[in-house]
C-alpha cells in the first residue's frame, strides 16, 4: 500500500492541471514554482537539472517569456496514469501554441513523470519530448502566422535565428 490514497494523487495532479490553465490565462509562471517542494528536482531534457523551487521558478519564468514559450499558453492532458504505491504520477502533456488565427491546432506531446511529495506538492518533475518533433511543430506554427498576418515580432525574430525562410 501506497504512502497516498489514490484519490489524493488524482486531485493533486487535476489541481496541477488547474494551476497550468490559470497560469496560461494571467501569464504568471512564477506560480508554476509553487507547486513543488523547497528541494524538488526537475529535469528537462533541453535545459538541465534544476534543484528547488527558487531555480525551477527563475528557469520557467524566463523560458516561458522566451519564444516559443510566449506563445504556448495551452498543456492539456491528454492521459495520465497513477502508481499509488510510489507516488508517481505519468501523463502525456500537449504543448499547444496559441491559436494563429484559423483555428488550427499546433502542439506536440511530452511525457511527464510526477512524484508526490503530499500536501498538495511535487518534489521531482521530468518531461521528455522529441525536439525533432517539435521544432517543425513550431516552424508550421510560424509558417501558418506569417500567412495569417499574426506572427508575433519574437516569432519573426525566431524564424530568421533558425534561418527558416519567411518569404
Amino acid at each position: 500500500m501506497g504512502r497516498w490514497a489514490r484519490e489524493e494523487l488524482e486531485s493533486a495532479f487535476e489541481e496541477h492541471k488547474q494551476v497550468v490553465v490559470g497560469i496560461g490565462e494571467s501569464w504568471d509562471w512564477s506560480r508554476f514554482a509553487d507547486q513543488f517542494t523547497e528541494d524538488a528536482v526537475y529535469v528537462e531534457h533541453s535545459y538541465g537539472r534544476f534543484r528547488g523551487r527558487e531555480a525551477i521558478r527563475t528557469w520557467i519564468v524566463k523560458t516561458m517569456n522566451t519564444f516559443p514559450g510566449t506563445e504556448m499558453p495551452l498543456f492539456p492532458s491528454t492521459w495520465h496514469s497513477v502508481d499509488v504505491d510510489k507516488g508517481w504520477v505519468i501523463c502525456e502533456f500537449q504543448n499547444r501554441m496559441r491559436d494563429p488565427g484559423d483555428g488550427s491546432i499546433h502542439e506536440e506531446p511530452n511525457l511527464s513523470v510526477l512524484k508526490y511529495a503530499g500536501d498538495g506538492l511535487w518534489s521531482y518533475e521530468e518531461d521528455a519530448y522529441n525536439p525533432m518533433n517539435f521544432m517543425p511543430m513550431v516552424r508550421g506554427y510560424i509558417e501558418t502566422s506569417k500567412r495569417l498576418g499574426t506572427i508575433s515580432d519574437d516569432g519573426v525574430k525566431f524564424a530568421r535565428q533558425m534561418g527558416w525562410d519567411l518569404a
